[in-house]
């Protein structure tokens, strides 16, 4: 199990680092359940260090995450990237309101707008091989992992699989954009004037749908604030096909999140992270979803 670094090793290491101006203030940031951030002060203003390794059980590779995050920056959508190493991003520090999932549903149309324009624009600057994030794969992977590693979920595996491929036959074709693919409210931030994204581990190319139906999910939105959310993205009225795979995909996002807990009971052991407890949330809002999705669309044919 990959172990976070500790705070006494974190302290020091990021005293080692070659860019503060004189001395520094350290104070941990909260919230991340699978990688540690602080809050670093000098004589230039704050920062925020990042620590990260690569976690290939979960697709998680931080030379790309650097790249996407370096882009991100460069189109405006990101704070500044200001250095990195070797398991460690420093950017600047954005003082802004971290998002809840009320601020998002109170701001859906304005995070709509954030994430076309994120869509539509970040393919501009990607660089190196491309990546694609493709939830239903995703879970196949996840069920493979959770399988060889003696899972205590292993039992339930052949229904979450029977259920990805449900839901992946509901999507409507959409064209190929750049996602950010993580669309928990805290990786949204709002300065009072524009909104801005962090944490780009999963970032690369899907269809929009994933980012709508994550932000959607993540943040509860009732179906009345999820019909909003898309009719701002989309800019019209929407057809069924779309509706159905948005409904679905919400579920989908759901199913991945909490397989991807289970995968973290495995392998990761962060301070204060109840990964159980994370896993039996998300199955439970799955539960929910599920249901409505069902009550709306039915069964599929046994």
């Amino acid at each position: 199990m990959q172990a976070m670094v500790d705070a006494e090793a974190g302290e020091k290491r990021i005293h080692a680092l070659p860019i503060w101006n004189g001395r520094i203030s350290i104070a941990p940031l909260k919230g991340g359940i699978s990688n540690e951030s602080w809050l670093v002060t000098d004589a230039g203003g704050p920062s925020v260090v990042r620590f990260g390794r690569d976690f290939p059980f979960h697709h998680v590779f931080r030379e790309r995450e650097l790249m996407t995050a370096r882009a991100a920056a460069e189109a405006g959508f990101a704070p500044a990237v200001r250095f990195a190493e070797a398991g460690v991003m420093v950017t600047a520090f954005l003082n802004a309101k971290t998002y809840g999932g009320e601020d998002v549903r109170a701001n859906r149309v304005r995070v709509a707008g954030l994430l076309r324009r994120f869509h539509e624009e970040m393919p501009r600057y990607i660089s190196g091989a491309g990546f694609m994030f493709w939830v239903f794969h995703v879970i196949r992977d996840y069920a493979r992992t959770l399988q060889r590693g003696g899972s205590r979920m292993r039992a339930e595996l052949p229904a979450y699989l029977a259920l990805a491929d449900e839901l992946e036959r509901a999507q409507a074709a959409l064209p190929i954009v750049f996602g950010h693919n993580d669309l928990l409210p805290g990786n949204i931030l709002d300065d009072g004037e524009r909104l801005w994204l962090i944490d780009f581990e999963y970032a690369g190319f899907n269809t929009a749908m994933f980012d709508l139906a994550g932000a959607a999910s993540n943040a509860g939105m009732d179906a009345s604030e999820a019909d909003e959310l898309l009719s701002a993205y989309f800019g019209g009225e929407l057809e069924p096909g779309l509706k159905r795979g948005f409904a679905a995909m919400q579920c989908a996002s759901l199913l991945r999140e909490a397989m991807w807990s289970m995968v973290s009971e495995l392998h990761l052991s962060a301070p204060g992270a109840d990964y159980v407890a994370y896993t039996a949330e998300n199955l439970a809002r799955l539960d929910a979803a599920l249901d409505s999705y069902r009550s709306a669309y039915g069964k599929p044919p046994a």
